[in-house]
């Protein structure tokens, strides 16, 4: 149902944006002509009085656009699940120039190759020097390709604990941003140590003195997105899940039946609001009615004030009082 909804409304916003264009444009000729001429006042009635229509057919689409919004307020698991893999949705790079100053990207793992799909480097948070590394999507299918569709191989692992190693080193805050299907499950990844990388991850990331913070902000599946997710503070964008594996999956291995996703959705309890009542995620962050593509300013300015939020807290913390507050939030989660 959501996918139709969202269709409708994409439809309904383009014809809006094309009215108020036109309309402001035709307000501007208005003036135009008034200032070049004062004779001319009285034939420009005729004009504005169509501008007024226009305006009027402005305000009944957005009232239709209101009402098919209203049935998004209310989403089930796999409605969630679909908003999380909207290919629009806002991603790394989107997140790094809406909240980020100063993003200096670093690349290669220093001792195979770069990996495109995760991305990171040095930045200033409010002013404070952190280091930034997540997975990355594309908004097209030449950016997917590129990317590996967000799901990274043993050298994207190991560059961002590159990157979280000299975090450590330098004392600079960590924010991690989570948004894949998985690790790459190919040969060449296996191969090439991909269960020990996410392992060596695991294992560095449970003892850094530094503040971490990770936010999923798409879907967060399996080792691939834990591997990055060991975190003091976990904080889920209102439509974001995070699993053990993915819907297809889960119904593919219990049932036999991948076909049985949307029934595997509702049993996962992998939404932001059952992991918040699970005690996984310390935080929800709200996004506008039919999903983060809508709006993405409105996103970035909520993920803004809980991130600073969370950050200044975890900064109060020692070095070693950082490390145990870490290591017993995930005792407790078990």
């Amino acid at each position: 149902m959501i996918e139709k909804i969202l269709k409708s409304v994409e439809k309904l916003d383009k014809k809006i944006s094309a009215l108020e264009k036109k309309a402001a444009g035709e307000t501007n000729e208005l003036v135009k002509t008034a200032i070049e001429c004062d004779e001319l006042l009285e034939g420009i009635e005729d004009e504005y009085e169509a501008w007024e229509i226009q305006g009027t057919e402005i305000e009944k689409l957005k009232k239709l656009r209101d009402c098919l919004l209203e049935d998004c307020e209310k989403l089930t698991p796999d409605e969630k699940v679909f908003l999380a893999r909207h290919p629009k949705r806002p991603h790394i790079e989107d997140f790094i120039s809406g909240l980020f100053t100063d993003f200096f990207e670093q690349k290669g793992d220093h001792l195979f190759d770069e990996d495109k799909s995760i991305f990171g480097g040095i930045a200033r948070f409010h002013g404070i020097p952190v280091t930034v590394v997540g997975h990355r999507k594309g908004h097209t299918m030449e950016e997917n390709m590129a990317y590996n569709f967000g799901m990274p191989c043993p050298e994207g692992y190991r560059k961002a604990l590159r990157l979280m190693n000299q975090a450590e080193k330098f004392g600079r805050p960590i924010i991690t941003f989570i948004d894949t299907p998985g690790a790459y499950p190919g040969l060449e990844a296996e191969e090439h140590g991909q269960g020990e990388a996410i392992a060596m991850n695991l294992a560095k990331m449970s003892q850094f003195h530094v503040p971490i913070i990770a936010v999923v902000t798409g879907e967060g599946n399996s080792g691939g997105a834990l591997a990055i997710g060991v975190a003091n503070r976990i904080l889920m964008l209102e439509n974001a899940v995070y699993s053990i594996l993915s819907p297809e999956g889960f119904a593919s291995i219990l049932w036999k039946d991948a076909d049985r996703h949307k029934e595997a959705c509702k049993l996962m309890k992998l939404t932001a609001d059952d992991l918040l009542e699970a005690g996984v995620a310390d935080a929800i962050v709200k996004e506008p009615v039919g999903g983060a593509q809508r709006n993405y300013e409105e996103v970035f300015k909520n993920l803004d004030k809980e991130l600073y939020s969370h950050l200044k807290e975890l900064m109060t913390l020692s070095p070693s009082g950082c490390k145990s507050e870490r290591q017993m939030k995930y005792r407790k989660i078990g």
